[in-house]
C-alpha cells in the first residue's frame, strides 16, 4: 500500500509513529506537508502537484491536519477524495469536529451526554446564561481556544459575568458551560479507530489546575473505561462521522459527559500512558479503508440541520 500521511512536520511523534507502524507492515509511507499541495480543479481531472510532481498512485491517506489550517488542510484532504483516494477521517468530518458549536449541536442531538452549554451573541444575556448552566462556578470557552487555551474558570457570578463582557468586546465567540466539580480536575481520554475504543487513559491536571490537557503540565495513567464511557464516546465519533477520534468525557454524577471529539488526536500521550500501538491500529484501519468499496461504518454522513454553515476553525494536530 503507498500510503500518504498529510503532516506539516515529519519529526512530530505522531508523524514518526505512523510512517513506522507503516513501514513495518511493509507498506510505502509518504509524509506530505498540505500547505504545500497545490490543487488542480478541472473537469473530471482533479489533481495536486506537491514539489513540481503530480501526486499519483496513493491508495489512502492520514490526514493530521494542524489547527491553524484547518480550511487549506480540509480542501487538501476533499481533494485526495475527489481522486478516489481513502482517506482515514474525511474531510467533513474534520471541518464538522473543529466547530466546537455545531458539534455540540450535533452531540445533542444525538443524545450524547454533555455539560450544560449555553451560547449567545449579546452581552445583556449573560445573567440568563449564567443561570442557564446552574450558575456559578462556571467555565467559559473561546469556541477556537485549543489545547486547554481560552478556557477560563469563573468562580462567581461576577467574575464569569466580567469575563464574558470582556470576550463579546473583543468580538470574540464563547460558550459558557457548568462546572463538574466531582471530577477534580480529570478527565477521560479514549481513543476509537473505526468504531472501536482501542485505548483510553485518565488525564490529571496537576495541583491547583482545573485544566487537565497534557499540554497544559497534566498526566496521564492507563484506565479501564466502564461500560457507559464507552459508549459514550462511540456514540460521539459515529455522531461525527469519525473513523479516528480522541474523545475527551468527564465523569460526573449522572454518567459521562463528552467535553469535545478531535479528529486529529495525538498519539504520544495515549501510547506512553497505555503502552498499547496506537499507531498500529490506525494503519491497520486504514489498509482495510484501500480495500473497500463502501465508506467505513463510523464516517457515514450524518443529518445536519441546513442552517449549520461549514467552520474554518482551528485545532492542532
Amino acid at each position: 500500500m503507498k500510503l500518504a500521511i498529510l503532516s506539516r512536520e515529519p519529526k512530530l511523534y505522531s508523524t514518526a509513529r505512523l510512517v513506522e507502524a507503516a513501514e513495518q507492515r511493509g507498506h510505502q509511507a509518504v509524509v506530505l506537508d498540505h500547505l504545500h499541495c497545490n490543487l488542480v480543479l478541472e473537469k473530471g481531472k482533479p489533481g495536486i502537484i506537491y514539489q513540481g510532481h503530480t501526486l499519483e498512485g496513493f491508495d489512502a491517506i492520514i490526514p493530521r491536519i494542524g489547527a491553524s489550517v484547518t480550511f487549506y488542510g480540509c480542501a487538501v484532504v476533499r481533494q485526495f477524495e475527489m481522486m478516489k483516494v481513502r482517506t482515514a477521517v474525511e474531510s467533513q468530518a474534520i471541518v464538522r469536529s473543529r466547530d466546537k458549536l455545531r458539534s455540540m449541536q450535533i452531540l445533542a442531538r444525538a443524545g450524547v451526554g454533555m455539560p450544560k452549554t449555553a451560547f449567545t451573541n449579546y452581552s445583556d444575556e449573560v445573567p440568563a446564561m449564567i443561570e442557564q448552566v446552574g450558575g456559578a462556578p462556571v467555565i467559559i470557552k473561546l469556541l477556537e481556544g485549543t489545547q486547554g487555551l481560552g478556557v477560563v474558570l469563573a468562580e462567581s457570578a461576577k467574575a464569569a459575568q466580567s469575563v464574558i463582557e470582556a470576550f463579546h468586546n473583543l468580538k470574540a465567540r464563547i460558550i459558557v458551560q457548568e462546572f463538574i466539580a466531582e471530577s477534580k480536575g480529570a478527565d477521560l481520554r479514549a481513543f476509537v479507530v473505526n468504531g472501536e475504543v482501542v485505548g483510553a487513559m485518565k488525564r490529571q491536571g496537576k495541583e491547583g489546575e482545573f485544566r487537565s490537557n497534557l499540554h497544559r503540565g497534566g498526566s496521564g495513567t492507563l484506565v479501564k473505561l466502564s461500560r457507559a464511557e464507552k459508549a459514550a464516546a462511540l456514540l460521539a465519533t459515529k455522531a461525527l462521522g469519525l473513523g479516528i477520534a480522541g474523545v475527551d468525557m468527564l465523569q460526573s454524577k449522572r454518567g459521562p459527559l463528552v467535553l469535545e471529539v478531535n479528529s486529529s488526536p495525538g498519539l504520544e500521550g495515549i501510547e506512553k500512558a497505555t503502552g498499547l500501538d496506537i499507531a498500529g491500529k490506525i494503519i491497520e484501519f486504514t489498509e482495510q479503508l484501500s480495500k473497500r468499496k463502501t465508506k467505513p461504518k463510523s464516517s457515514a454522513e450524518p443529518r445536519e440541520p441546513a442552517a449549520m454553515p461549514d467552520s474554518q476553525s482551528d485545532v492542532p494536530a
